[in-house]
């Protein structure tokens, strides 16, 4: 892990400016005010180095994910009549693999990441104003029950329901969630409402890996309309991080269990 490597890095600091060390290695033996010169200077070269990589580091976990854009693929009929018809394709895995490389962001990569779910390709999304959108998530994880019973119904859709596995339904059992796709503006917005929460049916907890390192995943596809432009935030509602009642850590996270649409 990056991090990892800095640190290790810096913990070899005390070893560099050990005198006898630097004897033994170098081959300086008195001179001593050539010695303390040179000190200063590798100082000041290595608090340069770590605070370069420091930025660099946090720039490249703070950066958004890339855009996914919706695939718009034709009209279709809406409550609103005939308007553009998009979709988008997402999974949510339990954590990363070989095959899923996951996502490269957030101040928590490289520390403990390693198991944490997330949503794939991307958490940052664009969707097209006054239009149809149909999302087909692929659920790959398994169950942690909800908290709010409400967040393990379907809210927000074009009819109310989702379909599970080709099955029609308005809300899943709340110890079957294993997450929740929860779309809504920032507080305060005068922007036109966009509200949308659709609970993601859980694969079994004991069920068996198949050949790409996860198990058969469940579908889950649901349909709602767009409004004017605007942006909005979204994330997941369902208990997966640490922290305080297990609502920390990857559910704030960029590119994991939260993220950005923008109507456009």
């Amino acid at each position: 892990m990056r991090f990892a490597r800095v640190t290790q890095f810096i913990w070899l600091f005390p070893t560099l400016f050990d005198a006898k060390f630097f004897d033994m290695k170098v081959g300086w033996h008195g001179g001593g005010r050539m010695k303390r010169a040179f000190f200063a200077v590798l100082t000041v070269l290595i608090g340069a180095v770590v605070v370069a990589g420091s930025v660099l580091l946090l720039s490249n976990a703070q950066a958004e994910p890339a855009v996914l854009v919706a695939k718009v693929v034709g009209t279709a009929q809406s409550p609103k009549g005939e308007v553009p018809h998009a979709t988008v394709e997402l999974s949510i895995y339990p954590q990363r693999s070989a095959s899923v490389p996951g996502p490269k962001h957030g101040p928590g990569v490289g520390i403990e990441s390693t198991d944490w779910p997330f949503y794939w390709p991307s958490t940052t999304l664009e969707l097209p104003a006054n239009s149809l959108i149909t999302m087909t998530v692929l659920q790959y994880d398994g169950s942690t029950t909800v908290w709010n019973d409400y967040f393990a119904q379907v809210h927000g859709t074009v009819d109310g329901t989702a379909v599970y596995n080709g099955k029609v339904q308005h809300s899943i059992e709340a110890d079957n969630v294993a997450h929740t796709f929860t779309l809504h503006q920032f507080a305060e917005s005068t922007q036109p409402e966009l509200f949308v929460s659709v609970p993601m049916l859980a694969v079994a907890n004991n069920a068996k890996n198949e050949a790409n390192g996860y198990p058969k995943p469940q579908e889950i596809t649901f349909s709602f309309m767009t409004g004017d432009p605007g942006e909005y935030v979204w994330n997941c509602e369902d208990p997966c991080g640490n922290g305080y009642v297990d609502f920390g850590g990857v559910m704030s996270e960029r590119g994991w269990m939260s993220g950005t649409v923008t109507v456009v």
